[in-house]
């Protein structure tokens, strides 16, 4: 049997997917743990789960760092910069002892690296551990910085450093990218929604990188946290619109309080004037005073019972909300913010399976005439059944892991003494 090692970022959805995935190399019999900041990733984890801590905590800078970058209005490569200066590189750099601390001990066959958790996939090969690449959504299938050469190449540049920095040598550094496995990319996404990027070269800015096979695996999302309360006979047979935004208190990036708060309100006002139901998932009902009877408000829901019985879903486009809604065939109407959230919003609408509305220009008046649209166009909804019979098509969890199980069969693991040994210890 294998040994697995998965390396997360202190984002819920990045982690959510690897649940799904560890669950089921654990039920082949293998043993799997994962890397990251207990304080982030603990709760989203199953409870039995090995987590080997890489920092008792997320650095409070990159903590501060996210928290103003969502009150900021900060658009194209302003935001790109932002978030890599002050988000991303920040991590990778914090992440790199504690990665190789969790390498070293659990002396992994396979480590699986989100592509936000930088460090991964550049101790992997630096220790020349067979490393595979997990990406939650569709963006990069897109190649958003198409249009943005120069600042593509100035990524490329800064993942070269961390890599040299890292300890990889200078020939590998140049040829390999630690967003993009030489061996292995898993997109929880499918061919309806992405597109696909053939393996091989890849462009990614400053010359050719090695690219691995690349598989569309669909949404991996764990159904086993467990049946979550909720009022079910409050549902009269009204058509059910959910209202969801990042899961709350999870990670480091969810939503701005204040920046939610209004979406939330608007939302409210918008469904107040139609004749459905509404289910509002956020923290705190306190901030949506006096709601109308046709709404309710609750911090967590079985998303996928209620899934099922929605008629639409309205969300700022984070990868399990769209990843769940349409994954049930449901249509979309995504309000994206930042970071990820325009490439997904545009995919959707391109799949023909949800409506955009730009965050900027957003009033009561244009999320009503959204989610008039999602629900009684024809369009959208057979766009978003296709769309759901693609990512069943997929393969979930299972294709997930047995790419990983192949990439363990068939890639050359050269073991160093003390991983050797930490192999006989754990």
């Amino acid at each position: 049997m294998g040994r697995f090692l998965f390396v997360v970022p202190p984002v819920a959805d990045h982690v959510l997917p690897t649940t799904a995935v560890g669950r089921e190399l654990a039920a082949r019999g293998h043993r799997v743990a994962w890397a990251g900041h207990p304080d982030a990733v603990a709760d989203v984890l199953p409870a039995d789960a090995l987590l080997l801590p890489v920092d008792l905590a997320v650095p409070r800078a990159i903590r501060r760092a996210v928290a103003v970058r969502a009150t900021r209005s900060l658009r194209g490569p302003s935001a790109l910069r932002s978030r890599w200066e002050e988000v991303l590189l920040p991590l990778a750099r914090s992440m790199v002892p504690g990665v190789r601390t969790a390498v070293d001990e659990f002396a992994p066959d396979v480590v699986v690296a989100d592509q936000q958790a930088l460090a991964g996939g550049a101790v992997a090969q630096l220790l020349r551990v067979p490393w595979a690449t997990t990406t939650t959504t569709a963006a990069e299938q897109a190649h958003p910085l198409g249009t943005m050469p120069l600042v593509a190449r100035w990524i490329r540049g800064l993942l070269l450093d961390l890599m040299i920095d890292v300890g990889v040598p200078d020939d590998e550094a140049v040829a390999v990218d630690p967003r993009f496995s030489p061996h292995l990319v898993l997109s929880f996404t499918a061919e309806a929604l992405a597109g696909r990027r053939p393996a091989g070269a890849l462009d990614c800015g400053a010359g050719a990188v090695r690219a691995g096979r690349h598989e569309l695996v669909g949404p991996c999302l764990d159904e086993h946290a467990g049946e979550t309360p909720f009022a079910w006979t409050w549902l009269d047979g009204r058509p059910l619109v959910v209202v969801a935004t990042r899961r709350p208190g999870a990670g480091i990036e969810a939503v701005a309080g204040r920046v939610a708060d209004r979406f939330l309100r608007l939302a409210v006002e918008a469904l107040a004037g139609m004749d459905v139901q509404a289910v509002v998932v956020a923290p705190d009902a306190a901030a949506l005073p006096d709601l109308p009877s046709n709404v309710i408000v609750t911090p967590e829901v079985p998303s996928s019972a209620l899934l099922a019985l929605a008629a639409a879903v309205v969300t700022h486009g984070d990868h399990a909300t769209v990843g769940r809604g349409l994954g049930h065939g449901v249509p979309l109407v995504v309000v994206p913010l930042h970071d990820d959230q325009p490439v997904v919003a545009q995919q959707v609408v391109d799949a023909g399976a949800g409506v955009r509305v730009r965050h900027g220009g957003l009033d009561v008046g244009r999320l009503r005439r959204a989610v008039d649209s999602a629900l009684f166009d024809p369009g959208l909804r057979a766009g978003a059944a296709k769309v759901r019979d693609a990512l069943s098509r997929a393969g979930g969890p299972r294709r997930a892991a047995d790419r990983i199980e192949e990439l363990m069969r068939t890639t050359t693991f050269t073991a160093s003494t003390p991983m050797a040994a930490a192999r006989e210890t754990v």
